[in-house]
Order: C-alpha cells, then structure tokens, then sequence
C-alpha cells in the first residue's frame, strides 16, 4: 500500500484547516473579482478618472498625513520620525486637546443623532405633502446649509449686551434684569454652539432621505397591509427603513462627518480660541497646531484620530441600519 492510499485511505483528502478554508476563500474571491473586472472592463474605464482623482485628493493626503503623524515636521525642516511621541504628547502632555476632544464628544453625541433623526423626521413628513409644496419646503428646510456663513445671524441674537435680540427680548419681558454674554460666558457657550449646529444639521443626508422615500415602491406598502402591518410606525419599521438602508447610511456618514468637524461655527461664534476653552474642538486644535504654529507632525496625528474616530462610529452606526426591520 502507497503512502498516498494510508493518507487517502478513505477515499477523500483531507480537509484543510481553518487558516486554509481562509485562503482558498481569498483565492476564490480574487479570482471572482479579476474576472467580474474583465468582464465589465468598459465599467471599470467610466470609473477609472474618479478613482484616479480619489486617490490623489483623498487617499493619498489621508496617507501621507497618517505618516506624518510619527513625525517630527514643521515645514522648514525635513520631517524626522520619531515614533508615537506625537500620539503620547496628545493623550499625556496636552490638556488643551483633551478639553477639545471632550467637547467634540459632547458635540457628536447629541447633534449627530438629534440631527439625523430630525432630518429623516423632517423628510418623511415632507413626503406626504404635494409635489410643489413639497418642493418649497425641501428648499426651506435645506437653506441653512447652502447659505455658507449664514449661522452668523446667530451671533446678532446671542449678541452679549442690550442690543441682541435674545437679550432684549427678555429683558422687555423682565425675565432677565442684565444682558447674558451668551457667547463668552463658558456656562452659556456649549447649549448655544448645540443649538446653531442642530440648525444647520439638515444637509446632504436631509436630501437623500427625501429621495430614498420617493423612490419606494407603493405595492410593498399594500403587501405589508395584507400582511397584517396595523400603524405608520409598522410601516415605517418593516417597509421604509429597510428599503432605503443605502440612503440612511449616506445620511449616517453625513451626520457624523458633521458633527464630528464642528470648528468653524465655533470660531466664528465664541472666537478663537474660546473662554477657557468652553467650546473648543479638536478641529480647532488641529487648525491651531497646523495652520498657525506650523507643526505638522503634530497636527498630522490630531487629524488621524479624529479620522478614526469618524470610521469607528461608522462601523457602529451602519451594525445598528443593517438591523433595522428585523
């Protein structure tokens, strides 16, 4: 008897192990790519000057900054590594960006979900009104975001002496006996910039749930009728979200870009940098280090933890919309 027929003795080979199963997958899926890829190469041509100015806008920068980020560079000198020290520096050494980071935390956690949810709230009651009507008030609804420094009213009505409207309105009314310095007394400042960020929170996502609504099917609603779904709620539960996850996860991903980039609202409103940094975000800081004392390394690992912090709370957000209806 051969060795092959004591090793297949049986009749079948052996299975491979786990780490085996896991290349032949790969194998198999790369091959199914390659071949997907030559099969629709016309495709993959359209697409070919999007992913060549993706990847020298997008990737590209978010790469070199990643590798900046170990480095010690501020621009007149070459860069020199110098390992995590940036990152120790941040976490042990910089009691600013921990404020800052605290403050962006407080500002993702409640105007990220009050935000997309007002917006997909906002945009399935606009759906139910007529065609024209629901065009004009999409168009309201949207206005602050593509009114660039529109937020800047806010700033008349939170205006700290008798002459913001805010203040004057309560002080006509006697609930307030002296004006409040809304935007520089650090008690007042964080509801303030919540409040002006909600504002503007209706954005891309606001209208790609407009569009993902207008495009479900009437017929999945009578199915869901018949198949015992009693309420709006059902419907919105088993129905809407289900049939428009690729719409929520844009708006999600939107929502958190948002609010985890608040920077400019907050200069522009409280200054730069705040009172006792009441308001100052790590998007301020990476400014402050980047634009102003030109040190790049460090403001290269600012910006890194920020981007992961942004594709960690993605990861989460989009394990939650795939749930959605089940």
């Amino acid at each position: 008897m051969t060795a092959e027929n004591n090793v297949y003795r049986d009749g079948a080979p052996p299975q491979p192990g786990k780490f085996g199963r896991y290349l032949t997958k790969k194998k198999a899926a790369g091959a199914y790519m390659w071949h997907s890829m030559k099969q629709h190469k016309v495709l993959y041509l359209f697409m070919l000057p999007f992913a060549l100015v993706f990847g020298m806008f997008v990737l590209a920068p978010v790469g070199i900054s990643i590798f900046y980020s170990f480095t010690y560079f501020n621009v007149l000198e070459p860069a020199r590594f110098i390992g995590f020290q940036n990152y120790l520096n941040l976490f042990l050494a910089d009691d600013i960006f921990l404020i800052a980071l605290r403050n962006t935390l407080i500002l993702a956690l409640v105007t990220g979900p009050i935000g997309y949810i007002c917006a997909f709230l906002f945009a399935w009651f606009i759906n139910e009104l007529p065609r024209y009507v629901r065009a004009f008030v999409t168009l309201v609804f949207y206005a602050p975001t593509i009114s660039g420094a529109a937020f800047l009213v806010w700033a008349l009505i939170f205006t700290g002496d008798e002459m913001g409207y805010l203040n004057a309105m309560l002080i006509r009314f006697g609930i307030l006996q002296e004006p409040r310095l809304w935007l520089t007394n650090p008690d007042f400042m964080m509801p303030v910039i919540i409040i002006v960020v909600l504002w503007m929170s209706l954005g891309a996502g606001f209208l790609a749930f407009i569009a993902g609504l207008s495009t479900i099917d009437e017929t999945l609603y009578e199915a869901g009728l018949m198949d015992g779904v009693k309420n709006r709620w059902q419907e919105l539960w088993y129905i809407t979200l289900p049939n428009m996850q690729g719409m929520l996860m844009f708006g999600a991903v939107m929502a958190i870009m948002a609010s985890f980039a608040v920077g400019q609202v907050t200069q522009d409103l409280a200054g730069f940098p705040s009172t006792d940094y009441a308001v100052h975000t790590v998007v301020n800081h990476l400014v402050d280090y980047g634009a102003i004392r030109f040190e790049m390394g460090y403001a290269s690992a600012i910006a890194t933890i920020l981007f992961l912090a942004m594709i960690w709370t993605k990861v989460l957000v989009g394990k939650f919309i795939m749930r959605i209806g089940r």
